[in-house]
């Protein structure tokens, strides 16, 4: 079952931070349903402020549903997470689980030093920051770089200036033909 090692993760980050079990106290017993549609996780609040697996025979208070396709997104910018997904239930506690969801953050650093030691997890932390913004650059430029080829080398794609551009030249060109067509009519009419 998946929501045991979830629910394994999460206390994880709650056993570092006495505030967001304090907030999730308010709400012993109630249990919060995750649909992501491949799988689900069901957590219930433990009197301590952590959380556990939930049995499935019971109601859920706040059902969370995730469409797959939106976890990039949510991934990418976590303070708007809840502005992609859908709600049922109780809404203080959606509320709750929101912001825990907003404000914790896994300490790799910390972690690594009880295994390496402080010295060493500071430079495989820095290491790995480094190389995310590295990939993110390259990311960036690459997508640059296609997106100039396709609009000046190989022109598949047409810059929306260049189209505003033409646009215009049209509606002279156009306005230009109908003055000279009312040009060669008066002097049609004038010459006969």
């Amino acid at each position: 079952m998946i929501s045991t090692p979830v629910s394994a993760t999460i206390n994880h980050l709650l056993a570092r931070e006495s505030w967001a079990r304090a907030e999730l106290v308010r709400h012993v017993g109630k249990i919060a349903h995750f649909d992501g549609g491949l799988a689900t996780v069901r957590l219930k609040v433990a009197a301590d402020g952590m959380v556990q697996a939930a049995p499935a025979g019971e109601a859920a208070n706040v059902t969370i549903r995730v469409k797959m396709s939106d976890l990039p997104l949510i991934m990418q910018n976590r303070e708007r997470a809840f502005s992609y997904v859908q709600l049922e239930g109780d809404a203080d506690f959606a509320n709750t689980i929101s912001h825990l969801g907003q404000n914790l953050r896994w300490e790799a650093e910390d972690d690594l030093a009880r295994l390496i030691g402080d010295i060493p997890a500071t430079r495989v932390v820095a290491g790995m920051k480094a190389a995310m913004e590295t990939a993110k650059s390259t990311q960036q430029k690459l997508a640059e770089n296609v997106a100039e080829y396709l609009l000046d080398e190989k022109p598949v794609l047409v810059r929306p200036q260049a189209v505003a551009d033409f646009s215009d030249e049209v509606s002279k060109l156009r306005d230009d033909v109908e003055r000279l067509a009312k040009r060669l009519e008066k002097l049609n009419l004038n010459g006969r």
